[in-house]
């Protein structure tokens, strides 16, 4: 069967499911279930974590080791050479104020190597080195390596704004298939993850990606890698977490209506639940995730505690009133919760003490914050708008 074909079956499938839980899920804020969450501030041996350096140190690594083992899986960093080599496949639809740069990184592991594609805005006016916004994409109808359309990824705004600005799309690294999703750098570079329950799956893998993507911009000297920012929608969201909580060199994280396995709170079992995207997505996330379908009160950790291992770089939450299946009160609890570690921890001003339902306007303070807008699950440039403002907040502090 062709390829478009079988794509085209199998987001037709996948939507057909997705109607049918999101018809079957729970809108009632009066049946979300009394939930008690693990404590950020408490270390598996029971000791009261309250130092910079016992959070760094113990109570960090814990909680990574926990979302790695049982949530995401295993990202791999060992691979023997790496090579960045320019293409010219697409117009440039910026001529008059952006150079367009097609990037192909090629990563060699035991004999064999894979290659992943990066596209690049840099301005033209400006000697830099620029700030850099990086968008992981998974759209299918970009698929075949399309540049995204405007307000998806608004690359004439931000290159207005001084900045340079990239994105690569999951297609050229791991397929969003549970059939296919090994046939990229699974099978080529890192094929023993295949076997174990905490492998490396789909979302490991744009991790992965976007850590390759950061070692480009790190040895070229025409982008400012100190004011870097990781963007994703949706699932791109969630990879945008788990990539940032482990790659400490982007400086601020934008995961845009990320949900389940994202921003929003597991436990509450609102809108899509561990059990749906199991299900639905069986390769996204590690096989031991699947353990707490139906059971996400007996998880080790909660999404605050993803939340919190941004700190002390910056972290933006956004979300939609018209996306309840994302579960956007859950998103905003995993913000309150998650940024207490900037007061807590690194004596930073970071406070959000409206309720859900007083949020009337966009939360933008250093180090955190959150908008909610009117309208569905879609990155728009309402949400751009507020995460490069926001943004720019934090770039400030850094000379």
């Amino acid at each position: 069967m062709a390829f478009k074909t079988y794509l085209i079956l199998f987001f037709l499938l996948v939507n057909n499911s997705f109607s049918m839980a999101q018809h079957n899920a729970n809108y009632d804020e009066s049946k979300v279930p009394d939930i008690t969450l693990p404590d950020i501030f408490v270390s598996l041996r029971g000791k009261v974590i309250s130092t910079q350096q016992d959070w760094e140190e113990i109570r960090r690594l814990e909680i990574l080791d926990l979302f790695r083992e049982h949530v995401y899986g295993n990202i791999p960093s060992d691979f023997d050479h790496i090579l960045y080599s320019e293409v010219q496949e697409s117009q440039n639809p910026y001529p008059e104020k952006a150079i367009l740069k097609e990037v192909n990184i090629t990563v060699s592991r035991n004999g064999k190597s894979h290659t992943m594609r990066l596209n690049v805005f840099l301005p033209k006016s400006g000697k830099g080195p620029f700030p850099i916004f990086l968008l992981i994409n998974y759209q299918p109808k970009y698929a075949d390596g399309k540049l995204v359309e405007e307000g998806y990824w608004p690359v004439s705004e931000l290159i207005d704004r001084g900045y340079a600005t990239a994105s690569f799309h999951g297609e050229t690294v791991a397929p969003d298939d549970a059939e296919r999703f090994s046939e990229g750098i699974l099978n080529t570079l890192y094929p023993e993850e295949l076997d174990k329950a905490d492998g490396m799956r789909t979302f490991g893998a744009w991790a992965w990606a976007a850590m390759r993507a950061m070692d480009y911009f790190q040895q070229d000297p025409i982008f400012d890698t100190r004011k870097s920012a990781l963007a994703g929608h949706s699932r791109a969201g969630k990879t945008t977490l788990w990539a940032a909580a482990n790659d400490t060199r982007w400086s601020v994280a934008f995961p845009n209506e990320s949900g389940c396995g994202g921003a929003a709170i597991s436990r509450r079992k609102y809108g899509e639940t561990v059990a749906v995207i199991n299900t639905s997505f069986p390769h996204w996330f590690t096989d031991n995730f699947t353990a707490y379908n139906g059971q996400e009160e007996d998880l080790p950790v909660d999404q605050h505690m993803l939340a919190a291992l941004i700190a002390p770089r910056a972290l933006y939450f956004a979300s939609a009133r018209g996306d309840q299946w994302s579960d956007p009160k859950g998103e905003y609890i995993s913000m309150q919760l998650g940024s207490r570690i900037y007061s807590e921890i690194y004596n930073q001003e970071v406070n959000f003490p409206l309720a859900f339902e007083e949020i009337g306007s966009p939360i933008i303070q250093p180090f955190a914050g959150y908008h909610i807008r009117e309208g569905k699950h879609n990155l728009t440039w309402e949400d751009w708008e507020h995460f490069v403002d926001f943004t720019e907040i934090q770039w400030k502090q850094i000379r």
